[in-house]
């Protein structure tokens, strides 16, 4: 059982690394947001299934974190991308595509 707890330990690390990874290298926030929220979700759902496995009797308030995890991640991720379009925010095009129409225009 250690060693299943040390793996999703592990893999919730290498996740939330990655997103933080990609946090930094990607060019605009709907990107960065994807980015964040999938990996790290991701990432903390393992961490809390690693907890889980070495504390046994703390599965209640681990399947009460993770539930917060998963019903917040997406809403806060989509609020964040309205208000990013909303306020004008463009996203990142390669040069010399052509930019993409404008829906409400």
């Amino acid at each position: 059982m250690r060693w299943m707890a040390d793996l999703f330990l592990l893999i919730g690390g290498f996740f939330t690394l990655l997103g933080a990874l990609g946090l930094l290298r990607m060019p605009d926030v709907y990107n960065r947001i994807q980015a964040g929220t999938k990996a790290v979700t991701l990432g903390a759902l393992s961490f809390l299934t690693g907890i889980a496995l070495l504390q046994p009797s703390w599965w209640t308030n681990l399947l009460c974190i993770a539930g917060f995890i998963l019903f917040t991640n997406p809403i806060g991720s989509s609020t964040i991308a309205r208000a990013a379009y909303m306020a004008g925010v463009r996203p990142w095009q390669l040069h010399g595509t052509k930019p993409a129409a404008d829906p409400e225009h």
